[in-house]
């Protein structure tokens, strides 16, 4: 990871925390010591921060770089006991409608459920958006063909994704690799690798005979209120 790289991953978390209502960027800009303008700028990659600038955004968020840095240093303290002692949660598996608009799922909107080593979800990171914080936050979806083709051969026809719709965020979970996220489209939902881009979220799928797909934001609207979640784990044939 290059100072590029970190100043991206601040840029997304003060978006974040924006959209969730926690901060503007005329509080940042006061706390920063910036100008408006400048914080404005930032936020719209059209000026870099110098690494003091980088320091005074850090310290008036009241961050550390680990803590904006995609890797979890927390779960180095597992131990092999805590394996030992796992317990298992049942994720719901649900239809495309109920896992991107439904908060809470009810006992009809379950079509089968997936036992999940509950460590497995604990140890993911959360990055709630706007819309989905209060939301309960793994859910999973069954593929079929039509589903898994843009993404093969990452996904194929069955394969379980549970997707945990805390994580509503564009900034990379992993440095240097692609985020797979569950997004709304139209009235569907799909699997797609997501980059924002002159106010537009652009869907790329991994086969390349098909076509990329564009959201266009209107100007009240933040990628959060289309990212339904990461896809946090795979399971296949099952």
């Amino acid at each position: 990871m290059n100072f590029q790289d970190l100043h991206e991953l601040l840029r997304l978390e003060v978006l974040r925390r924006i959209e969730s209502g926690d901060l503007t960027g005329t509080r940042l800009a006061g706390q920063a010591g910036f100008q408006q303008g400048h914080i404005s700028n930032f936020l719209n990659r059209k000026r870099a921060l110098s690494l003091e600038g980088l320091d005074r955004v850090l310290a008036a968020l009241g961050l550390t770089v680990e803590q904006i840095l995609p890797v979890d240093v927390a779960a180095a303290a597992a131990t092999p006991a805590d394996i030992l002692l796992e317990e298992i949660a049942m994720v719901p598996i649900v239809s495309p409608l109920v896992a991107a608009e439904d908060a809470q799922i009810a006992p009809a909107g379950v079509i089968e459920t997936v036992p999940v080593a509950a460590a497995r979800l604990s140890e993911n990171r959360a990055r709630p958006g706007r819309r989905s914080a209060g939301w309960q936050r793994f859910v999973a979806l069954r593929l079929d063909a039509q589903q898994a083709a843009a993404m093969e051969p990452l996904l194929a026809s069955g394969t379980i994704a549970v997707i945990d719709r805390h994580y509503n965020s564009l900034a990379p979970y992993r440095a240097h690799q692609p985020t797979l996220y569950a997004v709304r489209y139209g009235a569907g939902l799909l699997l797609r690798h997501v980059e924002s881009e002159d106010d537009r979220l652009i869907l790329r799928p991994a086969a390349m005979d098909c076509a990329v797909q564009l959201i266009a934001l209107k100007p009240s609207e933040m990628p959060s209120d289309y990212i339904v979640g990461r896809v946090c784990m795979l399971i296949h044939d099952l």
